[in-house]
């Protein structure tokens, strides 16, 4: 079944979105782009005459209830951006009224599905290596089945347009889909949006194909890039790695961040890409700090001889340089990761180049896929999200399938 094919006139659905938004300290929305992308969805539900519950997580409150992590702080926000005064359940597990009383074009968001330790299906205060771990896991499963049940008990149809989560097997992403017969699940259109975007990637590679990817450590990236070794032609390695990458070839790097039980690996991953014939493209220049602000004083560095007390916080300028040849001429494009502190205002440089030359591959005719919740926040500091051609909301999610896995909450509906 899909979304345009759904008759939701009196019908009640009950929507998985990924409404896990910033805050700052007094609970207001830093970045809105999760709720407005589920806009569409949620939207077209109300316009057939539908009713809609819509439930998500908040963070990692570890199955417990925490107030930071209510969503009871979103519901003006979501109630203007849907033009509906939307009611709010303060625990979703014990909404069953709230729901039947729901009518046509009416709205309830449910409290923080994660307040639950059924949703993730882990057991809590138990640890793995205790003998009594698997009982408790076990138990823990069939309590996650209730509470899923319970959840779908609310409505007449699902919808999953929570792609940020598609990569968990949680009550809300996965095992409530069991509940609902195949004419009665769906995905949203922001799902269905990225998945075909990842189809587009990896499926119908135009070439050149340049992969960038950033962040700390190499470590939480090697099954990707691994799986891109075989798919790119460029490959842009950048933002902390880039000093494990310098140390294992044994360079010289100050107090930069460095993953030191990963410097094997950063010597395979040059020696693979060697043999696979890409283009592997490190920092060679670095803009090093001498302390962690962004008042710190600075110098443009070697990557691999940075002085001692300073650490490399961006890309310097023959790098990005470098970047932007490897990016320009692509045709299809996937950033995930910054090239430096892009929060502090004076380490944005690298990671803005890494931007520029991507709008300007895409004004040229590649396909640009940016995902990763950094590469995003970057994208819409430097207000240049209309310049590519999609932005994806699913950080982990988004990662995994590039990896090429299968992800439970796209499983669960299409089998």
């Amino acid at each position: 079944m899909t979304i345009d094919n759904y008759k939701f006139a009196g019908k009640k659905a009950i929507v998985r979105v990924d409404f896990n938004v910033p805050l700052d300290e007094n609970g207001k929305i830093t970045d809105d782009t999760r709720i407005r992308g589920a806009l569409p969805t949620l939207k077209k539900i109300l316009a057939e005459g539908g009713a809609l519950i819509i439930m998500s997580h908040m963070g990692k409150p570890k199955g417990k209830v925490n107030p930071k992590f209510s969503l009871s702080q979103i519901v003006d926000t979501v109630s203007e951006k849907l033009g509906v005064a939307v009611k709010f359940a303060p625990d979703c597990a014990k909404a069953a009224d709230a729901a039947a009383a729901l009518k046509p074009g009416e709205v309830l968001l449910l409290e923080n599905l994660r307040f639950y330790p059924e949703e993730e299906g882990k057991p809590v205060g138990i640890d793995k290596e205790d003998p009594a771990y698997e009982e408790a896991k076990k138990a823990m499963k069939a309590s996650q089945k209730e509470f899923a049940k319970t959840l779908a008990s609310y409505a007449d149809c699902y919808v999953n347009d929570a792609f940020g989560t598609a990569h968990r097997k949680h009550a809300s992403t996965a095992v409530i889909a069991d509940y609902f017969d195949a004419d009665n699940k769906m995905l949203g259109y922001l799902m269905e949006k990225e998945v075909n975007a990842v189809d587009n990637v990896l499926s119908n590679i135009k070439r050149p194909f340049t992969a960038i990817m950033g962040g700390s450590k190499v470590s939480t990236k090697i099954g990707i890039i691994e799986n891109l070794m075989d798919k790119v032609d460029n490959l842009i390695l950048c933002g902390g790695m880039t000093y494990t990458f310098a140390k294992a070839q044994g360079g010289k790097i100050g107090n930069s961040i460095c993953e030191d039980d990963k410097l094997q690996l950063a010597l395979d991953i040059i020696e693979k890409a060697k043999a696979k014939g890409v283009n592997l493209v490190l920092g060679t220049d670095c803009v090093a700090a001498d302390a962690f602000a962004n008042d710190a004083h600075t110098q443009v560095v070697p990557a691999n001889n940075i002085p001692e007390g300073w650490e490399g916080l961006d890309a310097g300028p023959a790098t990005q340089k470098a970047f932007a040849e490897a990016i320009k001429g692509a045709k299809t494009i996937l950033w995930n990761g910054p090239a430096g502190v892009f929060e502090f205002d004076n380490f944005t440089a690298g990671s803005r180049a890494i931007a520029e030359a991507i709008a300007e591959a895409t004004k040229n005719g590649a396909f640009s896929l940016i995902g990763g919740g950094d590469s995003v926040a970057c994208i819409n500091k430097f207000g240049m999200a209309d310049q590519v051609s999609y932005i994806s909301t699913g950080g982990g999610a988004l990662l995994e399938a590039i990896e090429g896995k299968i992800l439970p909450g796209i499983a669960a509906i299409k089998g």
